[in-house]
């Protein structure tokens, strides 16, 4: 018989230690990829000046970067929420 534990989607877990772990990292997941967009808007209207080509380049890697810091952020969110013990409320 399968494990009716097995994280999924839809699984809810009541856990309160769960919940704040899980909005800190989604909080940062969000302005992680709002600076994201930022880099690359402003990259892309600066490069529509030659003389500002440089300076689009560097915000353009700026971007790309944080692109890694994305999975990084996950990736610490469910190392995080494997050291937090089971609550009271799963079963």
């Amino acid at each position: 018989m399968p494990d009716s534990r097995i994280d999924s989607p839809l699984t809810l877990h009541l856990g309160r230690e769960e919940l704040v772990i899980r909005r800190r990292y989604e909080t940062l997941s969000i302005a992680n990829d709002f600076l994201i967009a930022i880099w690359f808007l402003a990259g892309s209207i600066l490069f529509l000046y030659p003389s500002m080509e440089r300076t689009a380049v560097w915000l353009f890697i700026i971007g790309s970067f944080q692109f890694l810091i994305r999975p990084t952020i996950r990736l610490a969110s469910h190392l995080h929420l494997q050291r937090v013990p089971p609550s009271h409320w799963e079963s």
